[in-house]
């Protein structure tokens, strides 16, 4: 013992830890979340020249190559058209792309349906179905092309600070980051929202979505339906004609009541749930959990501080909009950023920030609270509010103006 104590006295540097010193890094933006919205409104903004830092907890292996994570995204018109201007949509696969035709809606176990027929105005289908992890590997592969885009991957945020000439970033590793303009892109329950001192409406539905693919022997028309089964909710989602992402939302307390049951098990229930709507279904993809929860910030902007993404909104899959919005956000505030960088007005200004909110918020606010409304309605199995959904569904399919509205906000 006495000569191992004398040998670490006599060699101390062999037992030293070496570690580097924090790394102070500069640029016009920081953008805290390299999701979709994120690196879509990295893209969309590098035209300005403007230095982009992203901020990503993931390895930049996991960017450009995302796991498969069983979210089918439905994308409106609007949205395919801002994925064509960043090059996002010619780098996806023309078979990975999935025509969405026409939409339907039943309720508990009436074989009546409030029906969204493909639209007459020439567009021809109500919209389009793109998995998840494509998507975020279009994205990133956009944002990555520009030189003035750069990434800091495998970092988390452990502190946020908007001052009133810059912001500061400071790194779980003790890096730090000073920006002009601050953007948070980090998902629903945002950490960076929370610095910045911008409270949200969340909403906790109680309930787990759960999703798998199945193949099936009957063409589901590609035509996408929600069924307001008492229960649980089940929404097909059609990737061809003969395969589907189901989409099962349950009460927590009864979730086991899926999990537990075999790929093949789960399968033969979804035919009886369905009354073999869709024939023989077998699994054909790997099952995955989320929870469901919504989330609306009161607040979408800060000092030099913005908000995009799921941490602006998060909605409730159900109006298929969670994408939607978020990539309408990131290249709304992109626009506007762009413009004031070519003329030459300071891009974090209290204007073009309020400007951006009370345009997003015009767009999101009433959904938001539309969907969770109707959600509430259409999971509550009391015996007046069964037939309230019933009523409502008729009202909608018979009311022109009310299913032409409906159909906007579905084609976007």
């Amino acid at each position: 013992m006495e000569s191992r104590r004398a040998f670490h006295l006599s060699y101390p540097a062999l037992f030293s830890i070496h570690t580097e010193p924090p790394m102070q890094h500069t640029c016009d933006i920081v953008v805290i979340g390299a999701g979709p919205a994120g690196l879509s409104f990295a893209a969309a903004a590098a035209p300005s020249g403007l230095d982009i830092l992203l901020v990503e907890q993931s390895s930049e292996e996991t960017l450009a190559n995302p796991p498969y994570d069983g979210r089918e995204i439905a994308l409106t018109h609007p949205s395919r058209a801002v994925m064509e201007k960043l090059g996002m949509w010619a780098k996806i696969a023309e078979d990975e792309i999935y025509p969405l035709k026409a939409a339907k809606v039943l309720n508990g176990g009436s074989p009546y349906t409030l029906d969204f027929p493909a639209p007459t105005d020439g567009k021809g289908q109500l919209g389009f179905l793109i998995s998840n992890h494509n998507i975020r590997r279009a994205a990133y592969e956009s944002a990555k092309a520009y030189p003035n885009v750069r990434f800091l991957t495998e970092s988390s945020v452990k502190e946020a600070l908007n001052g009133n000439d810059s912001v500061t970033v400071t790194l779980a590793n003790g890096d730090t980051v000073s920006a002009r303009l601050m953007v948070a892109a980090d998902s629903r329950m945002s950490q960076t929202r929370r610095q910045a001192g911008i409270s949200a409406d969340l909403h906790d539905f109680g309930r787990t979505v759960i999703v798998a693919r199945f193949a099936h022997t009957i063409s589901n028309e590609n035509t996408a339906y929600e069924c307001f089964h008492y229960g649980r909710t089940i929404a097909l989602l059609p990737l061809g004609e003969y395969m589907t992402n189901c989409v099962i939302t349950i009460d927590n307390r009864r979730v086991h009541e899926v999990l537990d049951l075999s790929p093949e098990a789960l399968a033969a229930d979804l035919e009886k749930q369905l009354h073999g709507k869709l024939g023989t279904m077998s699994p054909a993809g790997s099952r995955h959990t989320y929870p469901l929860i919504g989330v609306h910030a009161r607040r979408f902007v800060a000092r030099r501080t913005a908000l995009i993404g799921d941490a602006a909104v998060g909605m409730h899959p159900v109006t298929a909009h969670g994408f939607n919005l978020g990539v309408a956000s990131a290249d709304l505030l992109a626009e506007l950023i762009v413009q004031a960088a070519a003329a030459g007005r300071d891009i974090a200004n209290d204007t073009l920030l309020e400007r951006y909110e009370t345009r997003h918020m015009l767009h999101t606010r009433a959904l938001y609270h539309g969907t969770n409304f109707m959600v509430k309605l259409f999971t509550n199995e009391a015996p007046p509010a069964k037939l309230l959904r019933s009523a409502v569904l008729r009202l909608s399919n018979n009311l022109p103006p009310v299913k032409h509205l409906i159909t906007k906000q579905l084609t976007g």
